[in-house]
């Protein structure tokens, strides 16, 4: 009998324990049957407790080990690492632009400039890694981009070429219709410059960007969102930024302002991505309206920081607040089935206080794109086409009758093999230039194909 006895609490052990490293989701199964041991006088009060004891001890190492856990995936922003409890997360993206282009890689802005160079060039356009996510709360977010290596040209110095800390960035985000952005980034301004590179409907942005973008800043911005979901529902942001571009102190008290108005009309917001490869069930749209203003010694601004529009002075040979540049930008966006359009109108107005005088730039893009699949099964479902026009008119004299006139005619195929992730852009482009003050004219036919990949 006693052996009998031995075996029965043996076996009732055995299970107890089967049953505590099944998991934790039976772990009050597990304790009701050690319960039900000693109610029957299987197990003793005092070896029920020891079983208990054990139990705890286990579920708070189980607890332990879970609660230091780091959880690794894989999605559309790269590699993830996150804690167990959510509050710590990093994204981990790498991404190359790998580009051919003949027979010249820029847009050509003067006369001398058609067909004076003609190149076949591979190049790494752009090789970057980029790091984000949030710390503590998930509304405390942060952002690093880093340019690996810049491509440069042959009578560049090598330092041109040397990697650099391009975005670096921190929100406060808690509330939707108020947030707060500091560090280095793309401020806000328009569209077509906000989207990412790697999120573009053509190989490069239109010939309008060069002379228009107030590109990356380092400031601070309010933002938020406002009457969501209905039909006022709009994106704002307003900020202070130093205004000398990229990784640069400012060199003056003066700061650029930047204060920008989207409306989201249909009562969806349209995010800064190009091309509707998400092919987007409801109609979506946006309408906005941005200003800046600068005083300083740039007229204009780039990835790689202040710079100086043609028939100005350079920055470094320009006096403290030189130049006042004040501009304005409209923008329009839609997407809906695989249809997508864009564009936007500036004006720019730099004052020349060393020389006292004044020059008015205009220019703008519109484009559109469309998975042809949505009306012909025969063409892919990868497949997009797209066409772009863009035009600038810059001043060439004093005599508004002999500006320049640059234009942009762009066709534009598009093969998605994961989204934005993973794609082939072939781009052909006929640019134009009318010269006043020479009255003469000029055109020149590009080609560009490029493999853009992120993961």
């Amino acid at each position: 009998m006693k052996n009998f006895e031995l075996r029965s609490i043996v076996a009732a052990t055995s299970a107890v324990l089967a049953l505590s490293f099944a998991g934790s989701a039976l772990a009050d199964s597990t304790d009701d049957i050690v319960n039900a041991l000693i109610a029957k006088g299987v197990l003793t009060e005092e070896e029920g407790s020891l079983l208990f004891k054990g139990r705890a001890g286990e579920k708070e190492a189980i607890a332990k080990k879970e609660e230091k856990a780091i959880k690794v995936s894989h999605g559309k922003k790269g590699f993830r690492f996150e804690s167990a409890d959510g509050k710590f997360q990093t994204n981990l993206l790498w991404r190359a632009q790998m580009r051919f282009t003949t027979p010249t890689t820029g847009d050509p802005r003067q006369l001398s400039h058609f067909n004076d160079n003609s190149q076949n060039t591979f190049e790494g356009r752009r090789l970057r890694m980029k790091i984000g996510g949030h710390a503590y709360q998930p509304w405390l977010k942060y952002y690093f981009e880093v340019d690996l290596q810049p491509t440069r040209d042959s009578d560049d110095s090598s330092a041109n070429a040397s990697s650099r800390v391009i975005d670096w960035r921190a929100d406060i985000a808690k509330y939707d219709f108020l947030g707060l952005r500091v560090g280095q980034w793309k401020i806000n301004y328009n569209r077509e410059r906000v989207d990412s590179s790697g999120r573009q409907q053509f190989v490069e942005r239109s010939i309008a960007n060069r002379v228009f973008t107030v590109d990356r800043q380092v400031g601070a911005q309010l933002q938020g969102r406002l009457f969501k979901g209905t039909a006022a529902d709009m994106r704002y942001n307003a900020g202070v930024y130093t205004g000398e571009g990229r990784g640069v102190r400012n060199d003056d008290n003066n700061f650029m302002t930047m204060a920008r108005l989207q409306w989201n009309f249909l009562g969806r917001n349209l995010k800064f991505k190009q091309t509707d490869v998400e092919f987007t069930e409801k109609p979506t749209g946006s309408f906005s309206l941005a200003t800046a203003s600068n005083t300083g010694k740039c007229t204009r601004w780039s990835s790689s920081g202040c710079g100086n529009l043609d028939g100005f002075a350079k920055a470094s040979a320009a006096a403290n607040g030189q130049f006042d540049v004040d501009q304005w930008t409209q923008g329009s966006a839609f997407k809906y089935r695989g249809f997508s359009f864009q564009q936007e109108f500036h004006k720019k107005t730099v004052d020349d206080n060393v020389n006292s005088t004044s020059s008015d730039l205009t220019g703008g893009y519109v484009q559109a794109g469309y998975f042809f699949n949505n009306l012909i099964s025969a063409i892919p479902k990868e497949l997009e086409l797209a066409t772009r026009y863009s035009y600038v008119k810059e001043p060439n004299s004093t005599d508004i009758d002999k500006d320049n006139r640059r234009e942009e005619f762009t066709l534009a195929a598009n093969w998605f093999m994961a989204g934005h992730n993973n794609k082939i852009t072939a781009d052909f482009s006929h640019l134009t230039l009318d010269d006043g003050f020479v009255n003469k004219s000029d055109s020149e036919d590009r080609v560009r194909v490029q493999w853009d990949v992120s993961f």
